[in-house]
């Protein structure tokens, strides 16, 4: 199993590495144009629309590869595919990005837990995905869609804490917070955390 996590680490670093700097090159760009007081008024809006994505997307995968693998009982697969799905998500795109936004002292850090503050978008999304991923177990979903929604639901967190001013300093305590807000938990929660609760878990999906 640690060998299947380095290598998902491994394998996901470069791409994982791209989106953080599309997040940066954004950031960029509304300071540069001067609409980051716009951006941030909607930022709100837009992580709870990404997050509820990803959530969907990381159930789908969880629950496939745990019907796959797992016991065959309907409580299980759902209850991993809730836990593999609100946990993972909440600790990427909320947690993380949290502890970013304080160590870096952003003027306007929140937490943002989404299955709690917006529990009527998160939660049914996440039994969305783990419908989609009982009754359409499919396992090979691209890590690169995963990644680029988790980096823009994690960039988006962190808008919101942003205040007028962002310095080089800033830009690259973010890039290193996108980066392991996905590459962390992410990069390798679709396989290894359904698996940890299977006796296959040294298979390949």
């Amino acid at each position: 199993m640690l060998r299947r996590i380095a290598s998902e680490l491994k394998h996901h670093a470069p791409f994982t590495a791209l989106g953080a700097v599309t997040g940066i090159i954004f950031i960029v760009i509304i300071v540069s144009l001067n609409v980051l007081p716009h951006v941030s008024q909607v930022s709100q809006t837009v992580f709870y629309i990404l997050h509820p994505t990803h959530v969907v997307f990381s159930a789908l995968v969880t629950t496939a590869i745990y019907k796959k693998h797992g016991n065959g009982k309907t409580w299980a697969i759902i209850l991993v595919g809730y836990l593999g799905s609100i946990g993972i998500a909440t600790i990427s795109d909320s947690l993380i990005p949290y502890l970013g936004e304080t160590l870096l002292g952003l003027p306007n850090r929140g937490i943002h837990i989404g299955f709690i503050e917006e529990w009527w978008k998160v939660n049914p999304a996440a039994f969305l995905g783990i419908a989609f991923g009982y009754w359409r177990p499919i396992t090979k979903f691209p890590h690169s869609g995963h990644v680029l929604i988790s980096t823009w639901a994690s960039l988006f967190h962190i808008i919101m804490a942003l205040g007028g001013v962002v310095s080089w300093v800033t830009l690259l305590g973010i890039f290193l917070f996108l980066f392991l807000a996905v590459w962390l938990p992410c990069c390798t929660s679709d396989i290894v955390f359904p698996l940890l609760f299977t006796r296959s878990g040294n298979q390949r999906t």
